[in-house]
């Protein structure tokens, strides 16, 4: 009766803990085995490329140093040509900036001149005085025009929201004249090729 039950204790199942500790076991030993074959296959190519670097000659060697350092010149240069036009291209765009600040700056001293010409022709000035002024402004003008700035100043024609600044809606003289067409320049504009300095303010048809 003894040796049953010692016989049913030695064939009894694996409990679950004792599972779990084989599996990890086996999981173990897989992760090891793969390690070593990785180091194994490294070791391998590091032997097969260190073969092959000791079967060439000193001037192949030496030639494919010169071919590397040759690629990372011509990476250098390319890298310093990119740099050269990058910062060309930021000053002629600071340069840009800074011009049509400084023009935008000295507009409302032309706007002056112009107004005290068309206020002195409607009061019998003297006429070397009026010849001053005249030749002050156009002077101005000259400057303006030595930049490429361009005068906004063109009545009936049709709106453009990127030129001109609506400041009052009225009805058109003629009906002819169609709605939202330029009647009246109030304030002339300036552009320097696309860029707007100032946007001309204007009266518009309804």
């Amino acid at each position: 009766m003894k040796k049953k039950m010692e016989t049913a204790q030695t064939d009894s199942p694996i409990h679950g803990n004792d599972k779990v500790d084989l599996t990890i076991d086996a999981m173990n030993h897989e992760e090891n085995r793969s390690d070593e074959t990785n180091e194994r296959i490294a070791k391998e190519n590091a032997d097969k490329s260190s073969s092959e670097e000791s079967d060439m000659t000193y001037e192949e060697r030496l030639e494919a140093q010169i071919d590397d350092l040759k690629d990372q010149l011509l990476r250098k240069a390319a890298e310093m040509e990119n740099m050269r036009k990058r910062m060309q291209r930021d000053r002629t765009q600071i340069f840009d900036q800074s011009k049509a600040a400084a023009i935008e700056a000295f507009l409302p001293v032309n706007d002056d001149l112009q107004r005290t010409l068309d206020a002195l022709k409607t009061s019998n000035p003297d006429p070397a005085f009026l010849d001053g002024i005249q030749m002050v402004a156009d002077k101005f003008e000259s400057v303006l025009g030595t930049f490429g700035v361009e005068k906004i100043a063109e009545s009936h024609v049709p709106f453009d929201v990127n030129l001109h600044e609506a400041l009052m809606r009225q009805p058109a003289p003629d009906s002819s004249v169609e709605s939202d067409t330029v009647l009246q320049v109030l304030e002339n504009g300036y552009r320097i090729g696309e860029k707007i300095i100032r946007h001309a303010k204007v009266i518009v048809s309804e």
